[in-house]
């Protein structure tokens, strides 16, 4: 929390007592929250470590690991294996991490972490069922390119009480229109 850690001013704690007990934050913090908060500060530089620092780091983790449901992991993407051989730049490589989740390159995402040994949490399963989610989007599509958008705006408020956020866009190749979902958080 901002002060250099010692036992004389009793604010000393090892990794093992983040892991197993709640002497830090009032709870016990998973490995990969205390890897990823880690990994925010230069190898040369001292850890500053935080409550908000770990919230954060868990928060982002859960951010990608929802983000990355059903991805499959590939290939680290270039720019990141380029900051980590930039004398371990972890901040370049956390902008990377953001950038790629932020441009859905999910599967590049999970090589990085993977690379960085980082496991993602467990997401709960949505109690949505996605075949169902499927015929309702098929349906407002269809809607829409009747022009009865009525009809439209229902089915998106059926979904949206669901918990389903709609993304709506163009394929590339034909112009048609699409639409892509997930859980909203």
């Amino acid at each position: 929390e901002g002060e250099k850690m010692s036992k004389s001013l009793g604010n000393f704690v090892t990794i093992n007592e983040l892991l197993e007990t709640d002497v830090f934050g009032g709870r016990k913090w998973p490995g990969e929250v205390l890897r990823l908060a880690m990994l925010k500060t230069h190898y040369r530089q001292p850890i500053d470590w935080t409550v908000k620092a770990l919230e954060e780091a868990e928060k982002t983790l859960q951010d990608w690991a929802e983000a990355a449901q059903g991805a499959v992991a590939s290939k680290p993407s270039a720019e990141l294996l380029d900051a980590l051989a930039d004398d371990l730049n972890t901040a370049r490589v956390l902008a990377e991490l953001h950038a790629l989740r932020k441009a859905g390159d999910l599967p590049a995402l999970l090589a990085g972490l993977n690379l960085l040994g980082i496991a993602l949490p467990e997401v709960a399963a949505p109690a949505v069922v996605a075949p169902e989610v499927e015929r309702l989007i098929v349906a407002r599509l269809d809607a829409r390119r009747a022009k009865n958008f009525a009809e439209s705006d229902r089915l998106r408020d059926e979904l949206a009480a669901m918990g389903i956020a709609l993304k709506d866009g163009k394929d590339p190749a034909t112009g048609e229109p699409t639409t892509s979902w997930e859980v909203k958080r």
